[in-house]
C-alpha cells in the first residue's frame, strides 16, 4: 500500500507596510526548495481567481465607503476562496505554503487600526479559516517611518499609494503595535523578525527561526548551515 503523503506546512509572514514581506517570503521559498521541499507562494488579499478580484476593490478604495466591517467582510470572502481553492488543496499535496498576509492583517487592520470589534474579528476569523491554522508566522517589525519610507520608493515617483498606506502614521503605528501584541499573546505560533536592517540578514535570522521551529519537518541529509 502506498504510503499517504505527509501535509505540508504553513507559514504566513506579516507586518506593516514596507517591511519586506514579498522579498523574504520569496527568499524563504527558495531556501526550502533547497531542501527538496515543494514551496507554493500566494498572498493576501488574493492568491485565488476569486480572491484576486477582490484584491482590486478592496486595495483601490473602493471599499472604503462600507467602513472596516465591510472590509473585513470582504477580506473574509477573498480569504474563504483562498484557503479552498489554493492554500487547502496545496497542503494536502504535501507542499509547504507560504503566505505574504492572512489573518492577523485583518486582525491589526480593521481590528485594531480600524477599530472593528473585537467579536466579530473574531467570528469572521473562525468562519475563514475552521481549523485551519499557519505553523509558523513571521512578524516582520520595524519603525514607521523606515516602512513607509521604503513603501514611497517602492511605488515610485507619482504613482498612487494603495488604500492602506495612504492612511496616516497614526494608523500604522497602531498596526505595529497590533502585530507585537500578536507575537506576543501566541508566541508558539509567532516570531517577529527585525526588519530594519539589509534584507539578507532578515533572510538569514527567517531561515534560523525555521530551522529552530520546523526543521524537523524537513528532509535534511548533510546539511547542518
Amino acid at each position: 500500500m502506498a504510503s499517504k503523503t505527509p501535509r505540508g506546512r504553513f507559514i504566513t509572514l506579516e507586518g506593516g507596510e514596507g517591511a519586506g514581506k514579498s522579498t523574504q517570503a520569496r527568499h524563504l521559498a527558495a531556501y526550502l526548495e533547497e531542501f527538496g521541499v515543494s514551496v507554493l507562494l500566494t498572498r493576501e488579499p488574493g492568491g485565488s481567481p476569486g480572491a484576486e478580484a477582490l484584491r482590486e476593490v478592496i486595495l483601490s478604495g473602493a471599499a472604503e465607503q462600507f467602513g472596516p466591517s465591510g472590509e473585513a467582510i470582504l477580506f473574509t470572502a477573498a480569504r474563504i476562496d483562498h484557503i479552498d481553492a489554493t492554500i487547502e488543496p496545496a497542503l494536502r499535496r504535501g507542499q509547504w505554503v507560504i503566505s505574504d498576509r492572512f489573518a492577523d492583517s485583518t486582525r491589526a487592520y480593521q481590528g485594531a487600526a480600524g477599530k472593528l470589534d473585537a467579536n466579530m474579528v473574531a467570528s469572521l476569523e473562525r468562519i475563514a479559516l475552521g481549523d485551519l491554522r499557519p505553523d509558523l508566522t513571521l512578524i516582520l517589525d520595524l519603525p514607521v517611518a523606515v516602512g513607509m519610507a521604503r513603501a514611497d520608493g517602492r511605488r515610485g515617483a507619482g504613482a498612487k499609494a494603495d488604500r492602506f498606506e495612504s492612511e496616516g502614521a497614526s494608523f500604522h503605528e497602531t498596526l505595529r503595535r497590533a502585530f507585537l501584541d500578536i507575537a506576543a499573546a501566541e508566541p508558539e505560533r509567532c516570531a517577529v523578525v527585525a526588519a530594519d536592517r539589509p534584507a539578507d540578514e532578515v533572510a538569514q535570522a527567517i531561515r534560523e527561526i525555521v530551522r529552530e521551529r520546523l526543521g524537523a519537518a524537513l528532509v535534511i541529509e548533510g546539511r547542518n548551515d
